[in-house]
Parts: structure tokens; C-alpha cells; sequence
């Protein structure tokens, strides 16, 4: 059973808090950064001690995160941490695709003037140079990353659907990333912020597939047809 203890990145999990949240945050932190790895099985009494609480509110958290898909529960033995699927990765990642080239689109239609100016600060984002960063604060720098991408587009809608996939963008990305990535991946967010700063709006499209292409290619699946269409010529 796993007794890993996950950064402390939720800002709502504080004394103050009910148990059932704070213990609901703690364990939520650890599923989307990592530290509570798939496979995993979690203790009620392991998650307790370290938070210095009955068992009683981790159950009720352990619960709602079994509702939400990510842990199944097994009376008197614990919670196993569901495993991302391939099926479940590639459909996330489609769905970025799908919202991001939109943003790309969008900013496109407003002019090079709007395309440089978020080139620009997506080129001075930390996920370009992730260097000083712990793995977990690399995946959530490159989730802000894409996330600024798709809000510059001014588009409210596609913006409440992209940070709708946030928890599985989350997973997805420790799941899939390991720190000897991070070269490719810094390298691959500098060229995506170029090309937007050069007001170039397919070769940002052709950096963001290829981009997102390397993350399901970490679990080992081809990126199949809408992803990956050369491959299927």
C-alpha cells in the first residue's frame, strides 16, 4: 500500500477545512500529481495518519473520488487508483487537440498583432524551461501553458470546456511524462510559442499535434486518424 504523501497544492486543504474535504483535497493532490501512482492501493488508515484524522471522513472522500472515476474501493483491503486507459488517454487528448486549434484559429482571425502578443508570453511561460521545476510543478506549468493558450482566444465557452478536462489533462501528464522528457517537451513548447510569435498560424497547428501526439505515444498507442493522419495514409 502506498504511503507517498503529495505536495500540498490544493490551497482549500487547510485545518480549517471539514476532514472530508481536506482529506477529498490531500488525496486528490496525490492522484493528479503522481504521488498515488495507477495501480496503487491506498490505505484508509495510511491516509488518516498522515493527516491526523479518523478513518471516517478519508472513507467519505475515498467515496466521492470512486464516483469520479479515479480510485475503486475494496471493503477492508483499501482503494486501488484506477489506471488511465489508452482509450482514455487518446479521447483527452483528442479533445485538446480539438480546442486548442481553435484557440490557434481564433487568434488567427484576429490578426498577427494578436498571434504575436501571446506568442510572446507563452515564450516566457516557465514550460518553456522547466529546468527549476519538481516534476509536479512541471505538469502543472504545462497545463497554465496550454490553458493561456486557449483563453487568449476570448472564447468562454471553449474555455470552461478545456478547464473541464483539467483533472484528466492532470493524470494523463504524470501518467505519461517522465523527467528525462522534459527536454523534448520545453523544446516543443518554445517552437509552438515561436510560431505563434511569427504569426504563423498552421505551423502552430502542426507544433501542437506533434506535441500532443508525443503524449499518447509515452503510453505506447498509436495516436490513430485525427491525431496522427499521416500515419494512416
Amino acid at each position: 500500500m502506498s504511503s507517498a504523501t503529495p505536495r500540498e497544492t490544493v490551497s482549500s486543504t487547510t485545518p480549517e477545512a471539514p476532514a472530508a474535504d481536506r482529506a477529498y483535497q490531500h488525496v486528490k493532490a496525490g492522484l493528479l500529481d503522481g504521488s498515488y501512482p495507477d495501480g496503487e492501493l491506498l490505505s484508509e488508515g495510511e491516509v488518516a495518519g498522515a493527516l491526523q484524522m479518523s478513518r471516517t471522513p478519508v472513507r467519505e472522500a475515498f467515496l466521492r473520488l470512486q464516483t469520479e472515476g479515479f480510485l475503486r474501493l475494496y471493503p477492508k483491503r483499501g482503494a486501488l487508483v484506477v489506471p488511465v486507459t489508452a482509450p482514455e488517454a487518446r479521447a483527452v487528448v483528442e479533445a485538446r487537440l480539438a480546442l486548442e486549434s481553435f484557440a490557434i484559429d481564433k487568434l488567427a482571425a484576429q490578426g498577427p498583432d494578436a498571434m504575436t502578443a501571446v506568442g510572446d508570453e507563452l515564450a516566457a511561460h516557465p514550460a518553456c524551461d522547466t529546468a527549476e521545476l519538481s516534476d509536479a510543478d512541471m505538469h502543472e506549468a504545462d497545463r497554465a501553458f496550454h490553458a493561456t493558450l486557449v483563453a487568449a482566444a476570448g472564447n468562454s465557452v471553449v474555455a470552461d470546456l478545456y478547464n473541464a478536462l483539467r483533472d484528466k489533462q492532470m493524470r494523463i501528464t504524470a501518467t505519461a511524462r517522465t523527467h528525462t522528457a522534459r527536454p523534448r517537451i520545453t523544446h516543443q513548447h518554445a517552437q509552438l510559442a515561436a510560431a505563434l510569435r511569427d504569426g504563423d498560424a498552421d505551423l502552430a497547428k502542426a507544433r501542437l499535434r506533434e506535441h500532443l501526439l508525443g503524449t499518447v505515444r509515452a503510453f505506447g498507442i498509436a495516436g490513430g486518424p485525427y491525431l496522427d493522419p499521416d500515419s494512416e495514409l
